[in-house]
């Protein structure tokens, strides 16, 4: 996460606040921390996700969205961005907006040098609270990296690595694979 200057304020506050804003901020703990502007490889990766996930999971029960819908975690004191997360079976709303989810089994974030060291570590913490996540990635974008961590029955996180542009890695929560070379598709490492 970025440096800001963060305003405290409660989940409500926060709640109505960024259903008028015109920007993103995620809320951690009574904190508002504004969100900073993807990169275009982030959005090519972002974009490459959906399209893959998506392709697979059209005859599934299952709903892929990305980045304009947030995730609440089960104490109501965080709210954030996942840049793409799939639900299997029904959505379940924070409330009547539909805007807040609360039940992903895959959450996926597209590392950024100001929020790879949060995504890795407080963050996925946090996420580890929701107890319908299955899978979490992490997605780098300076190289065909994508890492996975895949919950075992007895809550412990089994790590996996895929690399390179032939690689891919299965996602056991959704049913999908994912092929390196789709994810990366049209991004330019050079940039």
């Amino acid at each position: 996460m970025t440096t800001h200057t963060v305003t405290y304020v409660t989940p409500e506050e926060y709640l109505a606040a960024e259903r008028l804003s015109e920007t993103r901020s995620e809320y951690l703990d009574g904190g508002v921390y504004p969100m900073t502007g993807g990169t275009v490889n982030h959005n090519r990766i972002t974009i490459n996700l959906i399209l893959e996930l998506g392709t697979q999971l059209r005859s599934a029960n299952c709903h892929v969205h990305a980045t304009d819908l947030k995730v609440r975690l089960p104490d109501s004191r965080k709210f954030f961005y996942p840049d793409v997360m799939v639900i299997c079976g029904d959505l379940q709303y924070h409330d009547e907006r539909s805007d807040v989810i609360l039940n992903p089994d895959l959450v996926v974030e597209v590392l950024s040098p100001s929020t790879e060291a949060y995504d890795r570590g407080a963050k996925f913490r946090a996420y580890q609270t929701i107890e319908s996540l299955k899978e979490y990635l992490l997605v780098a974008q300076d190289a065909p990296v994508v890492e996975r961590y895949l919950r075992n029955g007895d809550g412990t996180w089994k790590y996996t690595l895929a690399e390179g542009l032939e690689g891919a890695l299965t996602l056991p929560s959704v049913g999908c694979t994912l092929n390196l070379g789709a994810v990366y598709d049209k991004v330019d490492f050079n940039s």
